[in-house]
C-alpha cells in the first residue's frame, strides 16, 4: 500500500499548491479545447491503448452516452489505459474523468514539469468525478494521460474522460454526426393494456423517439420503453429513431405487437408443473459460470433472476442488469431470453434479498412502495412472479400487506416463492413463517435454505447437523406439519461446494430426501409419520454454480423432481 500512501499524498500536494487556482485560469480560456480523442468511448477503445489487452468499452454502466471504458486488473497488470495528447509548451491543463470502481487512478506523465496523479479507495456502485491539474514544460508538445485501476482489484469504469486546455495543434473530436437507425426493435411483456418495446442501442445516441402508428408517443434516455394505456387485443405498429445535438436520425423498421385480452389470454404467465425444480441466476460474477437466461438448463421450472436492487425510497426495488459483469449482455438480449423462457413453459421470477436488495417494509407506505414497484419491474421485464430472499429478517403485518397488494395487480398466475434460512422456519412464531402462512392462499412453493445453517431442530424434537438426509427431510416436516400444503414446501441446497460455505450435500442425498418424505424410501434415522407426495421439490444457489459443476445437480435432481408422484 505504499504506492496508495504516496500517489494520495501527491494529488493533495497537487491541489494545496495551487490545482484549483489552474483550473479556474484554465477554464478563463476561451480557446480551451479538449485535447484528448475519443473521451467518452463512443468509438470503442480507439485512440487508446490497456496493458495486457485489460480493456473493453461496455454499454452499462455508462456516465453519458453509449459506451465506457470498463478494465481488468489481473496478476502484477493494473489494467492501466492511456492515450498520448498534443499539448503546448508552457500551459497549464486540466485532466478529469468519472470512474467507477475501488482503486481507480488519474494521472499524466511527459508533462516537462512535475507529473501528476490522483486517485480514489473507492467509489461504490455510484460515479465519482477524479480530476487534477499539470502544467506542460517549455519545450513540451505531447503528454501521456492514462487511468488504471490497482492489483488484486475487481474491474473499474472510466467514462468521459477530458484533458482541457489550450489547442496544441493535434486538434479534438469533430462534433456529433446524426446517429443511424435502431436495429433489433422488439415487443415483449405484452398484458391487457401495455408492452414493452426494447431496441439495440445506437453509438452517439443521447435518447430515442418512441413512435406509434406514426406519432410519437415516448423520449426515453435508454434503449427500451414502458408502453401503457393501450387497448386490450389490439395491434400497434412501433418505430423508434435516435437523436442527439446533431438531430434525429432515420426511423427504424416498423414492428408490430399485440396486447393481450379480449377473448385471448389475459394472464399470460405459464403455470408452474405440480413439481419444480428451482434455480437462482446470478445477475453478477463471482466466480461461478456467466450465464446468460437462455442459458440455464432446460431442468429448472423456475428461474429466480437475483437480485433485485434497493432504492433510496423505503420499501421500493429496481434491477439492473450487470451487462458488464455478464459480458455485454444487454437488456434487450435479456428480456427476449426471459419471453423465450416463458414461452417454453418457465417462470421467471425477480428475488429481492442479496447484498444490495435488503429492503425494509415496516409500514403501509414502504408495503405499498414494495407491491408498485415490483409490479412495474414485472410489466418492464415480463417477470412472473418475486422471490422473497431476505436475510435481514421481516414485518409479517406489512410484508403479508405488500405481497397481496403485488398479487391482486399481477393477477392469477402470479408466482410467490420464498427462501428462509433454517432459523427462520423452525417455528411458527417466527416472521418468516407467520408470512409464508398468512399468504399461503398466493404462495407458490417456500425452498428454505438447508446450508450455512450448522445443527437444527427437526419436527421430532432432536437436533439434525446439516450435510444428511435426515437434517432435510426432519427440518422439511417441520414446514408439512407447521401448516403448508406440501406443494409449497421446497428442498433449497448447494448446487456444489463452491456454492455455499457450508452444508453441501451430494444430489444422491438430496434424491433420497425427496423420495423420503414423498414416498417414505431413502430414508436415515428420521422417518415422517407419513408420506408427501405433493411435495413441490427442490432448489439451488446457483444455476451458475451448477454450470460450473457441469450442471451435475440438475441433471440428477430435475429427473427425481419431475418423476415425483
Amino acid at each position: 500500500m505504499n504506492r496508495i500512501r504516496s500517489l494520495a499524498l501527491l494529488g493533495a500536494a497537487t491541489l494545496a499548491a495551487g490545482g484549483l487556482t489552474a483550473f479556474a485560469a484554465g477554464t478563463a480560456q476561451a480557446a480551451d479545447i479538449n485535447v484528448v480523442r475519443n473521451g467518452g468511448f463512443e468509438s470503442g477503445l480507439a485512440n487508446w491503448s490497456c496493458t495486457g489487452g485489460s480493456g473493453a468499452v461496455v454499454s452499462s454502466p455508462v456516465y453519458a452516452g453509449a459506451g465506457a471504458l470498463r478494465a481488468t486488473p489481473a496478476g502484477s497488470d493494473n489494467a492501466q489505459c492511456a492515450q498520448t495528447v498534443t499539448v503546448k509548451p508552457n500551459s497549464t491543463y486540466t485532466l478529469s474523468t468519472q470512474v467507477q470502481g475501488s482503486y481507480v487512478y488519474l494521472g499524466a506523465t511527459g508533462t516537462g514539469t512535475q507529473d501528476v496523479s490522483t486517485w480514489t479507495p473507492g467509489s461504490g456502485s455510484g460515479w465519482q468525478k477524479l480530476s487534477t491539474t499539470f502544467t506542460t514544460g517549455p519545450s513540451t508538445t505531447q503528454v501521456t494521460v492514462w487511468t488504471h485501476g490497482w492489483y488484486g482489484q475487481p474491474a473499474y469504469v472510466v467514462d468521459e474522460f477530458s484533458v482541457f486546455g489550450p489547442d496544441g495543434g493535434g486538434g479534438t473530436d469533430p462534433g456529433p454526426s446524426v446517429p443511424g437507425a435502431p436495429a433489433g426493435a422488439a415487443v415483449s411483456g405484452q398484458s391487457a393494456n401495455g408492452l414493452t418495446l426494447s431496441w439495440n442501442a445506437v453509438s452517439g445516441a443521447t435518447g430515442y423517439y418512441v413512435y406509434q402508428d406514426g406519432v410519437r408517443v415516448r423520449t426515453v434516455s435508454g434503449a427500451s420503453a414502458q408502453i401503457t394505456g393501450l387497448t386490450a387485443a389490439t395491434s400497434y405498429s412501433f418505430q423508434v429513431s435516435a437523436y442527439n445535438t446533431a438531430g434525429e436520425g432515420p426511423k427504424s423498421a416498423p414492428v408490430t405487437g399485440t396486447t393481450t385480452g379480449g377473448g385471448g389470454n389475459p394472464d399470460p404467465n405459464p403455470s408452474v408443473p405440480k413439481h419444480a425444480l428451482t434455480g437462482y441466476w446470478q445477475n453478477f460474477n463471482n466466480g461461478a459460470t456467466v450465464q446468460k437466461i437462455s442459458d440455464v438448463s432446460s431442468q429448472y421450472d423456475i428461474i429466480a433472476v437475483s437480485f433485485a436492487d434497493a432504492t433510496t425510497t423505503p420499501g421500493a426495488i429496481t434491477f439492473n442488469l450487470d451487462s458488464a459483469g455478464l459480458g455485454g449482455y444487454t437488456v434487450a438480449q435479456f428480456k427476449a431470453d426471459v419471453a423465450a423462457k416463458k414461452a417454453a413453459g418457465k417462470s421467471v421470477i425477480l428475488s429481492i434479498g442479496g447484498e444490495k436488495g435488503t429492503i425494509s417494509v415496516n409500514d403501509s407506505a414502504s408495503a405499498n412502495n414494495l407491491a408498485n414497484s415490483a409490479y412495474a419491474l414485472m410489466q418492464e421485464y415480463d417477470f412472473s412472479g418475486i422471490d422473497i430472499d431476505l436475510e435481514n429478517g421481516l414485518n409479517p403485518t406489512y410484508m403479508t400487506q405488500a405481497l397481496r397488494a403485488l398479487a391482486a395487480k399481477a393477477g392469477p398466475s402470479f408466482v410467490l416463492t420464498m427462501a428462509p434460512q433454517t432459523i427462520d422456519m423452525q417455528s411458527t412464531q417466527g416472521g418468516y413463517f407467520k408470512t409464508a402462512l398468512a399468504v399461503k392462499d398466493i404462495l407458490t412453493v417456500v425452498n428454505m435454505q438447508y446450508y450455512n445453517s450448522g445443527a437444527m431442530n427437526g419436527c421430532d424434537g432432536k437436533v439434525y447437523s446439516q450435510g444428511s438426509v435426515d437434517f432435510l427431510t426432519a427440518l422439511a416436516c417441520i414446514q408439512l406439519e407447521g401448516g403448508l400444503d406440501p406443494s409449497q414446501v421446497g428442498i433449497g441446497v448447494p448446487a456444489s461446494p463452491s456454492g455455499a460455505g457450508s452444508g453441501y450435500v451430494s444430489p444422491t442425498i438430496v434424491n433420497n430426501a425427496l423420495d423420503c418424505l414423498a414416498r417414505g424410501t431413502g430414508c436415515g434415522s428420521f422417518k415422517p409419520s407419513k408420506t408427501y407426495p405433493g411435495l413441490r421439490g427442490a432448489m439451488t444457489w446457483s444455476t451458475n454454480w451448477d454450470a460450473k459443476a457441469g450442471s451435475a445437480w440438475s441433471n440428477a435432481v430435475g429427473p427425481k423432481v419431475h418423476a415425483l408422484p
